[in-house]
């Protein structure tokens, strides 16, 4: 009697095949893996194995019907990779594959954009069970497919067995210049460099990360568009006088993914109306929370993050588009009359020279609540590292980084980077025009918020007496919260009754 053939058992099993998962499966195919794959909607296992089909010739990917199916068709111990949402239903995947027998030493990974602490609170539940490790994703679409930066933390056990996974479809970083290494083709992955993936630390450490970085994101994303809207309403540039400008500003030290497509998107015109099409696209922007999570982690942390903070509240003041339409028929702008005192291109090389010093701030303050959030949580995290998996293959990418990564690299208890000796020297170089820049918007009255935030942040920081003195007498005054002294030893509480007569003031 003759025997079955032998089952060819697939590397990794892959759940959820949407715009993002699609792409990494097709990623790790790529890289020598094969996938067993499941969805929800079969329609998108079918389009995953056709686009694998038609790019490689061959069928990298297996499709399952069922969790039990794709437990099946995978060689042990399993490894199983989830790009689903973040919320419930990654718990409720988790329970459907231990219904499905999955055991104590498989591993699944959540690539999703969860909340840290819910992949802390995970990494407990599921212990004993299966190995629950979690790895933020950066890159977008295009990142997933040829090179994203991965964010690991967890187990360092299951790390071991992720690691040649993680590195081999990462992006990678030419490790002389520090410039990425691009690649956007299917079947020709990149080989050499340095991948743009390093274990964190401990569970949901990657992910408190990956929230720093897209609150650094949404800072930088902001700071481009004021600079866009200074040239827009107070030179009078149009969209693709500002693109040449953002093009120009990309070969220098804004070199960056985002100058980078905002200069794109700033040329495109709109085939119907022949218009720029970023004038056509409506003024209200959306969120998913990553930039909210962080500005609310400084909060709790006492991180001061305030340029984060307001590109947040830009996005939410953006969507109040009616009350705006209200607003500009009865609310006057300044009574300024003529043009700017400076030269469109002196205007120009201000707003430079602005976005630069912003963006030095705003990565300060990612970077410093990430420091903070290492001491509270008793983490170890390696700055420079994280620096150097950001210069490549996520949404943040810049050769700004590469000094980043040297300042750490000089300086591993750096506190801030605004005490780094390179960077000490470009605010100092470039302040003057910062602040020129905030005025000349302030007096066309052009919204600047993000710009002035930086500037408020690095002002305060670099002022050796702030007028919290006052703040902590008022706050004696009327509560008897108490206040230390100067000429005492530190940690030395007093209060006084502030009034001539004795007695407290009430406050009404």
């Amino acid at each position: 009697m003759s025997q079955p053939e032998p089952v060819e058992l697939c590397d990794i099993g892959f759940i959820g095949l949407g715009v993002m998962g699609k792409n990494l499966a097709l990623n790790l195919a790529d890289n020598g893996y094969s996938i067993a794959a499941f969805d929800l909607d079969h329609h998108k296992i079918d389009e995953a194995i056709a686009q694998d089909k038609a790019e490689s010739g061959e069928q990298r990917i297996v499709g399952c019907s069922s969790y039990t199916e794709l437990l099946s068709k995978l060689s042990e111990p399993h490894l199983i990779i989830l790009s689903i949402p973040a919320g419930d239903i990654v718990d409720d995947v988790c329970h459907k594959l231990i219904d499905a027998g999955i055991k104590a030493d498989d591993i699944v990974v959540d690539t999703g954009n969860s909340l840290w602490t819910d992949t802390v609170r995970r990494e407990k539940e599921y212990r004993g069970r299966f190995y629950f490790f979690s790895t933020a994703v950066s890159g977008g679409e295009v990142g997933a497919r040829f090179g994203p930066s991965l964010m690991p933390s967890g187990d360092p056990y299951a790390w071991t067995r992720i690691e040649p996974v993680w590195k081999a479809i990462a992006a990678k970083v030419d490790p002389v210049s520090g410039r990425a290494i691009q690649r956007f083709e299917p079947g020709n992955p990149v080989k050499e460099g340095e991948p743009c993936a390093a274990f964190i630390g401990p569970s949901g450490s990657g992910h408190f990360v990956k929230m720093v970085h897209n609150g650094i994101e949404y800072a930088d994303m902001q700071l481009i568009c004021e600079a866009y809207h200074i040239m827009r309403e107070a030179l009078q540039m149009s969209p693709e006088e500002i693109s040449g400008v953002f093009s120009e500003w990309n070969e220098g030290v804004l070199e960056s993914y985002l100058i980078e497509i905002s200069a794109e998107v700033l040329s495109k015109v709109d085939d119907e109306t022949q218009k720029p099409l970023v004038d056509l696209i409506l003024d209200k922007a959306g969120q998913k929370g990553t930039g909210l999570w962080t500005a609310v982690s400084s909060l709790e942390l006492g991180s001061p993050a305030p340029t984060i903070a307001q590109a947040v509240y830009a996005r939410s003041l953006s969507t109040l588009k009616e009350d705006r339409l209200k607003a500009a028929k009865l609310l006057q702008g300044p009574q300024f009359e003529g043009h700017l005192i400076d030269s469109r291109e002196s205007v120009v090389q201000c707003l430079h020279d602005a976005l630069y010093c912003s963006k030095i701030c705003a990565y300060s303050q990612g970077f410093q609540l990430m420091q903070l959030a290492a001491q509270e949580y008793k983490w170890t995290l390696n700055f420079a590292s994280i620096a150097k998996i950001w210069r490549a293959g996520c949404i943040i990418r810049a050769a700004f980084l590469q000094p980043i990564a040297d300042a750490f690299e000089r300086d591993e208890q750096l506190s801030n980077l605004l005490l780094d000796p390179f960077f000490v020297e470009q605010i100092n170089v470039h302040q003057t025009n910062w602040r020129k820049a905030i005025a000349n918007a302030t007096l066309v009255g052009v919204p600047c918020g993000a710009f002035s935030s930086a500037l408020a942040y690095y002002d305060s920081f670099r002022c050796q007496t702030l007028p919290t003195n006052l703040l902590q007498g008022q706050r004696d005054f009327f509560g008897a919260h108490t206040f230390e002294r100067i000429d005492q030893p530190a940690g030395h509480k007093f209060h006084v009754l502030w009034n001539q007569e004795g007695r407290p003031i009430k406050p009404c």
